[in-house]
């Protein structure tokens, strides 16, 4: 099924069901008004939703109305914590490759996860809002997961047992203060203002044959400006899938319903031909690979970071074509700037 959280003046919004095609809603508030409530009692509210989700895409729901993410909070406006792991290591890897000192360093042992901020949460169409330029505004596409209660010291197949929903994430960087941050050896505070979500949250059960161990095996689309910066697909250099990721997280507490991870950008590696040349024909899920490929290939000038007014758009298609969570869409505003 897929759920949304639609602005009603509140801090936590009111919670919907969305048609499969995402062209209609329905108001979820005889079995939930907010989407914690249900993680807090998915065994019960969930099958409700789901009767409730089948009716609206049988055109049954007698109160439907028109979906749009316009007026859309993040599916889960705030949140009990927000996990931020390195599960590409293809985008460490090429940093390291650039002499980038922004971003941690990969690990093949086991995933790293940082803590972000989670009281105040963005939507898909919220304005992305920076002080200043120079403090050089990125904006990574990932991938996130919304969890159940997941115990402490879970093996990674009972912690994927605790995946409820799947969204698309924006995770807004400051390239700038980041490397200051890591210089001084502390985790992301300033370097990371709130991360933006997809308009709809989805079981896995929607991805079909896509969601597979653990990994979403779809491509993710992120454009800036309308042109076309990355078709990345998720799955196959996902070097830790959602239930590695988090079974490290609780390894020594338990995960309250509620809880988001995000895997980090989504990251692939280039194609090299004979005479040791290397494309990237799947393009990049962020600035700052685009800048580091740029670098290694001897350019004398960099792509620009995000400015005013410009806008990024990331959407992911289902098997079927449609987009699976619906698309995020978000502008850089003058604030500063």
């Amino acid at each position: 099924m897929k759920l949304a959280t639609l602005k009603d003046g509140s801090r936590d919004g009111q919670l919907v069901v969305v048609s499969r095609d995402l062209g209609s809603a329905h108001y979820a508030t005889g079995i939930a008004h907010r989407l914690q409530q249900v993680l807090d009692d998915w065994g019960y509210l969930s099958p409700q939703l789901q009767d409730l989700y089948d009716s609206l895409n049988a055109g049954r729901a007698r109160h439907a109305f028109p979906f749009d993410p316009q007026h859309c909070l993040a599916p889960l406006p705030r949140a009990y914590q927000c996990l931020q792991a390195s599960a590409y290591p293809h985008h460490a890897q090429l940093a390291q490759e650039a002499g980038a000192a922004s971003v941690q360093g990969a690990s093949t042992q086991e995933p790293l996860l940082e803590q972000l901020a989670s009281d105040a949460l963005q939507g898909p169409c919220e304005d992305i809002v920076v002080e200043s330029a120079a403090m050089d505004i990125d904006a990574a596409a990932a991938l996130a997961v919304v969890t159940g209660d997941v115990a402490r010291a879970s093996t990674a197949e009972q912690a994927l047992e605790g995946v409820r929903l799947l969204m698309l994430a924006s995770a807004v960087v400051l390239r700038g203060p980041q490397a200051l941050e890591r210089e001084r050896g502390q985790g992301p505070l300033l370097s990371r203002p709130a991360t933006a979500f997809s308009p709809v949250a989805v079981t896995p059960d929607e991805l079909g044959t896509a969601w597979a161990q653990g990994r979403v095996h779809l491509t993710v689309q992120t454009a800036l400006n309308g042109r076309k910066l990355g078709l990345c697909e998720a799955g196959p250099d996902m070097g830790f899938h959602f239930g590695q990721l988090i079974a490290q997280a609780c390894r020594t507490r338990a995960l309250r319903a509620g809880s988001i991870v995000l895997a980090g950008p989504v990251s692939n590696p280039p194609v090299q031909d004979a005479q040791g040349r290397r494309d990237w024909p799947r393009g990049v899920g962020c600035l700052a690979e685009k800048r580091w490929i740029e670098t290694l290939q001897g350019a004398k000038t960099l792509s620009p970071w995000l400015q005013s007014g410009d806008t990024l758009r990331i959407d992911m298609k289902g098997r079927d074509g449609l987009s699976l969570c619906g698309a995020i869409e978000q502008t850089v505003v003058p604030d500063g700037l």
